[in-house]
């Protein structure tokens, strides 16, 4: 635990978005909040609440449960995903309100809302509440800011201030497939894109822009915000087991879809030679086309290299059984695991990643090169600053949506055997000491943390309301 606490426990509400990827990095960042003496309350649905008492049960952190969707069928509910939106919104507004409120009777009143920049209706909150509020973003500065333009496009608004960055040339386009729906396209983006490009709705009006990220791997792209934002960064926000090792009982994340099947992986892993295998994982929400798993499928067949590959439950089907018992005595399929202990075991010298955000921080964190095959969305960012920004992984070129097995394997091989590889491992190793660096005592994002808890003080919100 750390040594440092303030003179009285501030409260700070935090609420998260639906989703794995959105849910750990802000239950880690209240972890961190709460290690320094802040009252945290997660506010977020009653099935995540469920879900997510079991992990914080040794925790100072509260769970609010501000809409029952387990009653009216969550995202599968009447109207679907647009549906849920619209009942979490009237309601988890409605009540969330009320919960701040009471608060104001208690020994701790709440000070902040920090909220997922998914939800912008949560800003709203803030200036009903009279309370300070933080828009927290799990994606990396450089897709806000590739966001940003479009955002200001579509809802014909005047740029504050333009990027303008040399990495942006040669961005690939934006991929949209197998995203939920939220009704018919009528403009050039589908409404799920409008949905997400809200982020952007009043969080300038935010007292903070938090991001999940260090000041040292997007410098440049920091410094643009904070020319229009006052954005911080205070990532990564891994488990404290990996990093620093201040923050007690911090070895995994408090969330999980998938039940993993930990234990069978680590003895597995335990028994193969150092950098000896490829974890393939594509994340908690994307699902791969049959013709896709077939060319990873193929792209492992026909290499000697060990591999460990996380199928999921309803990918299962899409995978030949022929290939399960052709490749049993070379790899291991499991259908879910702990990412964050496979990445940190010494057996593990390649990953095969979508590139969602949480996975592409993770990897760097560990050391561990990225072959990129992103799906979706801010992946293929993502996937493009691993290659051509910081040099720590290859780009599986796709053709029409999909990754043809050899050109899988010819990454694979390169990252693991050729001489890129070796380039590829000396640019993580450096990124991997900087991520540590920012988060342990008087690193970037450490500071930046105990400048935004400084600010929570009854002088601050004097001259706020002045």
């Amino acid at each position: 635990m750390e040594q440092e606490r303030v003179e009285k426990a501030h409260h700070i509400v935090v609420l998260a978005d639906q989703g794995q990827g959105h849910i750990n990095p802000m239950l880690q960042f209240s972890k961190r909040l709460a290690s320094k003496g802040i009252k945290i309350t997660v506010a977020t649905t009653l099935s995540n609440a469920k879900a997510m008492k079991a992990a914080l049960s040794d925790s100072m952190i509260s769970l609010e449960s501000i809409y029952d969707d387990c009653s009216e069928g969550g995202v599968v509910g009447p109207g679907g995903f647009r549906g849920f939106l619209d009942r979490f919104q009237t309601r988890g507004s409605t009540n969330l309100t009320k919960f701040i409120l009471d608060q104001e009777q208690t020994e701790h009143p709440v000070k902040c809302l920090v909220y997922d920049a998914n939800i912008p209706w949560a800003s709203k909150i803030t200036t009903q509440s009279g309370i300070a509020g933080a828009a927290f973003f799990t994606q990396s500065c450089a897709s806000a800011a590739t966001y940003y333009p479009m955002y200001c496009e579509v809802f014909e608004k005047t740029p504050l201030f333009m990027p303008s960055f040399p990495f942006m040339t040669g961005l690939p386009k934006l991929r949209f497939p197998n995203l939920p729906s939220l009704g018919s396209s009528t403009g050039r983006y589908p409404p799920i894109i409008m949905h997400m490009l809200g982020q952007f709705d009043n969080f300038e009006k935010a007292d903070w822009v938090l991001f999940n990220s260090f000041d040292k791997l997007e410098e440049e792209v920091v410094n643009w915000m904070k020319k229009l934002w006052n954005a911080v960064t205070i990532g990564p926000t891994l488990p404290s087991f990996y990093l620093d090792k201040r923050v007690e009982n911090d070895s995994e994340y408090g969330f999980n879809i998938h039940q993993p099947n930990s234990s069978n992986c680590m003895e597995w892993l335990d028994n193969k030679k150092t950098g000896s295998v490829v974890y393939v994982s594509f994340g908690s929400a994307a699902n791969l086309s049959a013709d896709q798993i077939t060319e990873v499928a193929d792209s492992l067949r026909q290499s000697n290299i060990m591999f460990l590959w996380v199928v999921k439950p309803y990918e299962q089907s899409k995978l030949s059984s022929d290939f399960i018992k052709e490749t049993s005595e070379k790899g291991l399929i499991v259908t879910w695991c702990s990412q964050l202990a496979v990445l940190a075991h010494h057996a593990v010298g390649c990953f095969v990643s979508h590139c969602g955000w949480n996975s592409t921080l993770e990897a760097i964190s560990f050391g561990v090169p990225i072959v990129a095959m992103p799906q979706i969305l801010d992946q293929t960012i993502n996937a493009h600053f691993l290659e051509k920004v910081w040099g720590v992984g290859l780009i599986a070129k796709a053709n029409d949506g999909v990754t043809a097995s050899e050109e899988i394997h010819r990454c694979i091989r390169e990252v693991l055997e050729g001489e890129r590889g070796q380039e590829i491992r000396k640019c993580i190793t450096s990124l991997k000491e900087l991520a540590k660096e920012a988060i342990d005592t008087s690193g970037s994002s450490d500071k930046h943390i105990d400048e935004f808890i400084s600010q929570l003080d009854p002088a601050y919100f004097r001259h706020r309301s002045n």
